[in-house]
């Protein structure tokens, strides 16, 4: 990706978890790169929410019960933090699960678990549509997955 197409908010949150995995390394419980992530972010002045609520709607009526995302940066962009030896598809349903809830239409998937830092970006692509299926309502793509030495 080169710099004209770079989002800044996304890129801030990035260099925030590539420094915290190059201070700490793999092999931490996920709670440490949390607290790790949350000093990284307050450090490089990005606004965040820790542990954020998203709430959950079924036919227009908000459920009691609630997502609770890693973090919510910049009221914009859903940040979900791993610790695990391998992303796979659940954790990836995790986070578009916490987009289609929220409305929030940017994530970061990033997981600690390995030597080099990983991450993907997912895009909500299409607005929520109240009267479409639950097929039809969300549509996401990973915009780029990477490493840390990107």
């Amino acid at each position: 990706m080169n710099a004209e197409n770079r989002d800044p908010q996304t890129h801030a949150i990035i260099g925030g978890a590539i420094e915290v995995h190059r201070q700490l390394g793999s092999g931490f419980l996920e709670a440490v790169y949390q607290e790790a992530m949350a000093c990284e972010l307050d450090a490089r002045g990005v606004s965040f929410k820790a542990q954020a609520e998203l709430p959950v709607f079924y036919k227009g009526t908000r459920l009691r019960c609630t997502y609770k995302a890693d973090f919510v940066c910049y009221d914009a962009v859903i940040v979900e933090l791993k610790a695990l030896s391998a992303l796979t598809s659940i954790e990836q349903s995790q986070v578009l699960n916490y987009l289609k809830a929220s409305g929030i239409e940017r994530a970061l998937l990033i997981n600690f678990g390995k030597q080099k830092l990983e991450f993907q970006r997912l895009v909500r692509s299409t607005p929520l549509r109240h009267s479409a299926s639950s097929a039809d309502e969300i549509s996401t793509m990973p915009a780029e997955a990477g490493a840390e030495d990107h």
